[in-house]
């Protein structure tokens, strides 16, 4: 079980931290990630992190601008977002798989769980 956290509505420019906590059913080297989903848009991967650590952002963009990261004791994950823009205005989805390596990470397939969603609202 997956459970977010941390989504609000802030101005153009500001950051927001957000927060999943998994259920002590997860392996602690899970495949863990982010995805977002805009009005009338696709889910999006926004970021992986496997169970070693190796970290992929979706692009450049997001590189820049957000940090995943996550807490192997208190097997939690996190994305830290900062100079937030209107665009990336989307429900935000913490997802993870029972394997430690994230193939396909940004096919919304190859995750088995799925929490409910926290809104972020950038305007």
């Amino acid at each position: 079980q997956l459970v977010e956290s941390g989504g609000d509505s802030v101005q153009p420019g500001g950051s927001l931290r957000l927060s999943c906590a998994a259920s002590d059913e997860l392996s602690i080297n899970a495949c863990m990630g982010w995805f977002r989903q805009a009005p009338g848009k696709e889910r999006e991967g926004v970021a992986k992190i496997n169970g070693v650590g190796t970290i992929t952002y979706r692009s450049d963009s997001m590189k820049g601008r957000f940090t995943i990261s996550r807490d192997k004791g208190s097997n939690a994950l996190y994305l830290h977002m900062s100079s937030l823009k209107p665009e990336d205005t989307a429900m935000y989805y913490c997802v993870a798989r029972a394997l430690s390596w994230c193939s396909k990470w940004r096919a919304t397939t190859s995750y088995d769980a799925w929490g409910q969603g926290t809104q972020v609202t950038v305007s």
